[in-house]
């Protein structure tokens, strides 16, 4: 991240100190949508006008989201209104808090369609949720490497390099559908020749991901089922994917 500036000086003028706080401005689809949204994961409402134009204002800890209308030919289905970036010490708690928020408000987690929240995975340094109108508001840990491992290795190949690709979709493109068309493809493509451990991380990943995409996950489950792993194969899956809900159901 860009190191912060030193004083500011002007001849003749005071000094401008680097103390200042942004508040961001998102586009809201419906007021009485986002602030049901926001406020069931705890934020409270500190501002909310709809005439003679929609202003909302919510707060939650140390930070606020401000929203104006979104105009006519704007399409939140689209997800790209606007986003937020909220540094952190930690990413996990935040993460922790708006699941067990969900699990109150919605009986669930929201983990497909709007609004919803991505997964976490231990020791990754963001995590997003996307709100009613599709705005992003994004989670990163302050201390999040300046260079990412953005995956793409030339070592690997055939079904490690396609769930290396997978990784990157979900964890920083935030891209559930693409992630799951290049697992299955692969899968079809590379699992007669990858060893089965890698099979195994790929049906699991197939299962999360039809799940959190409303896709019908049994077929991929079946095939899990049908493997044979080792209390080796056992232990790389559960190292890499222990985060995942319902997978030791899963495996075989």
């Amino acid at each position: 991240m860009p190191r912060v500036t030193e004083n500011v000086e002007w001849p003749g003028e005071p000094a401008i100190r680097p103390n200042e706080t942004t508040v961001p401005t998102m586009l809201c689809s419906s007021v009485e949508e986002t602030c049901a949204f926001y406020e069931a994961l705890g934020f409270e409402a500190i501002y909310k006008q709809t005439k003679p134009y929609v202003y909302l204002a919510m707060r939650w800890s140390g930070f606020q989201l401000h929203f104006v209308a979104t105009p006519k030919d704007l399409d939140p289905a689209r997800e790209d209104l606007g986003a937020c970036l909220v540094m952190v010490d930690a990413v996990a708690p935040y993460h922790a808090a708006f699941v067990a928020a969900m699990r109150r408000a919605y009986g669930k987690v929201l983990s497909s369609g709007r609004p919803r929240i991505t997964r976490y995975r231990p020791g990754a340094s963001r995590f997003t949720l996307v709100d009613p109108s599709g705005n992003s508001i994004i989670f990163i840990q302050r201390d999040e490497p300046a260079e990412l491992e953005y995956g793409g290795s030339k070592q690997l190949t055939g079904l490690a390099k396609a769930l290396d690709n997978a990784r990157i979709l979900r964890e920083f493109k935030n891209d559930d559908l693409q992630a799951f068309r290049a697992l299955k493809s692969a899968v079809r493509r590379h699992s007669a020749d990858a060893p089965v451990v890698e099979r195994a991380l790929a049906l699991c990943h197939l299962v999360d991901l039809a799940t959190a995409l409303g896709e019908p996950a049994a077929p991929w489950l079946e095939d899990l089922r049908g493997l044979e792993l080792s209390a080796e194969d056992r232990r790389r899956i559960e190292s890499e994917l222990g985060h995942l809900p319902g997978l030791q159901d899963w495996l075989p």
